[in-house]
């Protein structure tokens, strides 16, 4: 099987690296900039245990020339078009595409684009980060990839997937009921970034203020409402160990948005947010807290776009 990541960040640099480094045929689709990067520092994932320095393949958009099986989308959602429209030209007559993005609007958008059967349920749940040399930087044990047929087959295709992904030094899962998987994940990263977006603080920052837990509780409340309306009820054990996660005192976690927030960068609110909310009113679901973050995070986009 070739494989063709999309991205070599924090998140497709990590599963795409390990990968490599387990003698799987990986080839990272990558911009100038990050390709300078990796020539000048070399490509290299950091763990407690040590680092794995990987001699990748790489190119550039402008030099990807034949198809591949299968492609790990591995992009912010706002490089998502362009990210398609440069993969567009190496999609043969059977390459399936693998996105780890965030939410579900990039299931419809790549659907839409490359046809819906070409496109797999998948997350991933990864604590990793870019350090200022480049480097993989692995901040937690935790480093799944999950992935499986929207119908809960066993398909030959999912399994040559599953064999693929096996033995290469990170949690591989292939899941009988994707779809739901897909809202638990979102129902955690919804809740977590309105809250520490809007609060401007971590768990444990607001859990410490009056009626902080219970405002963490309500955003999860609604979330797990429009879930349950769309037919994809969390699993009371998931959305029990989510509560104790999201209302721990003295936590430091925070949602990736709002780090890019707090650096200025381009955050993912109109997929994280947003499309939760359009997908909230589609089933007449209220959602007053969400709206409250839809707001904050909407005024913060237009003004970098006006900057």
């Amino acid at each position: 099987m070739r494989l063709l990541v999309v991205g070599a960040g924090a998140t497709g640099g990590y599963f795409g690296g390990r990968l490599a480094a387990a003698g799987r045929d990986v080839t990272f689709l990558i911009r100038p900039k990050r390709a300078a990067e990796i020539a000048k520092n070399g490509f290299v994932i950091a763990d407690p245990k040590g680092e794995t320095r990987i001699e990748p393949k790489i190119v550039t958009a402008d030099a990807l020339r034949g198809s591949y099986d299968l492609v790990l989308m591995s992009v912010k959602a706002y490089s998502l078009l362009a990210a398609m429209d440069d993969i567009a030209p190496v999609i043969g007559p059977d390459t399936l595409i693998l996105p780890v993005l965030n939410g579900l609007k990039h299931f419809d958008m790549l659907s839409e684009r490359f046809g819906a059967e070409r496109v797999i349920g998948s997350f991933c749940k990864i604590n990793a980060r870019l350090d200022d040399h480049g480097r993989i930087i692995q901040m937690s044990p935790l480093h799944d990839l999950i992935y499986g047929e929207y119908d809960g087959r066993r398909s030959p295709r999912i399994e040559a997937i599953d064999a693929f992904f096996k033995g290469a030094g990170f949690d591989a899962r292939l899941s009988d009921d994707i779809g739901r998987e897909l809202w638990e994940k979102w129902v955690l990263l919804a809740t977590l970034g309105a809250a520490t977006c809007l609060m401007r603080g971590t768990v444990g920052d607001i859990v410490a203020r009056p009626g902080g837990r219970a405002f963490i509780e309500a955003l999860l409340g609604e979330v797990t409402a429009v879930a349950t309306a769309h037919g994809k009820a969390p699993d009371p054990t998931y959305l029990e160990t989510t509560r104790q996660l999201l209302t721990t005192p003295d936590s430091p976690m925070t949602a990736s948005m709002y780090r890019d927030l707090i650096k200025g960068l381009p955050v993912e609110n109109d997929e994280i947010i947003d499309d939760l909310l359009a997908r909230a009113a589609s089933v007449g679901v209220k959602t007053p807290y969400f709206h409250l973050a839809a707001i904050h995070l909407g005024i913060y986009a237009a003004k970098r776009r006006s900057e």
